[in-house]
C-alpha cells in the first residue's frame, strides 16, 4: 500500500507541480524575455516534454488509485473525500485528453508552420483550459490533505 500511495503522490506533484510552474513562473518569464514566434517555439518544446510526464502520471494516478481502492474493498467502502478525488482526477484527465489532442496537436501544427496568429490564438485557449485543470488539481490535493479530517465530506 506504501508503495502505491508513493507512486499516486509523486504523479499528482509532478502534474500539480508542473501546471503551477508553468502557469506561474515560466509564462511570465517567457512574456518577458521573448519575442512572439521565440515564445510560442519555447512553449511547444515545452508542452512537449510537460505532456508526455502527464500521461505517464495520468497512468500512475489510475492504476495506483483504482489498487489502492481495491484494497479498501471497493468504491462502496471508501470515504467521500476519495470519492471525490476520483471525480476530480477522471475530470481534469477528460480535460487534459481534451488539451491534448484538441488544443496541442494543432498548436503544434501552427508552430511547425509558422502559422504564429493561429498559434498565438491556440496558446490562449489552453492557457484557459490549464488554468482550470490547475484549479482542480490544487482543490483535490486540499481534499486529500483535508478530506480524510471532516467528517461531513
Amino acid at each position: 500500500m506504501a508503495l502505491f500511495k508513493l507512486l499516486h503522490l509523486l504523479a499528482a506533484l509532478i502534474w500539480v507541480g508542473g501546471m503551477f510552474f508553468a502557469y506561474m513562473v515560466l509564462r511570465p518569464a517567457a512574456v518577458d524575455t521573448l519575442a512572439p514566434p521565440d515564445r510560442l517555439r519555447l512553449w511547444d518544446v515545452v508542452f512537449r516534454r510537460f505532456f508526455g510526464w502527464v500521461w505517464s502520471a495520468v497512468g500512475t494516478l489510475l492504476v495506483s488509485g483504482f489498487y489502492m481502492m481495491y484494497l479498501y474493498g471497493g468504491i462502496t467502502q471508501v470515504s467521500r473525500s476519495v470519492c471525490l478525488m476520483l471525480l476530480s482526477g477522471i475530470t481534469m484527465m477528460v480535460i487534459f485528453g481534451y488539451l491534448f489532442f484538441a488544443c496541442y496537436v494543432p498548436f503544434n501544427l501552427h508552430v511547425a508552420k509558422q502559422r504564429w496568429k493561429e498559434a498565438a490564438d491556440m496558446l490562449g485557449k489552453m492557457r484557459k483550459i490549464i488554468t482550470v485543470n490547475l484549479t482542480l488539481g490544487i482543490l483535490t490535493v486540499c481534499v486529500a490533505i483535508i478530506g480524510p479530517v471532516l467528517t461531513w465530506l
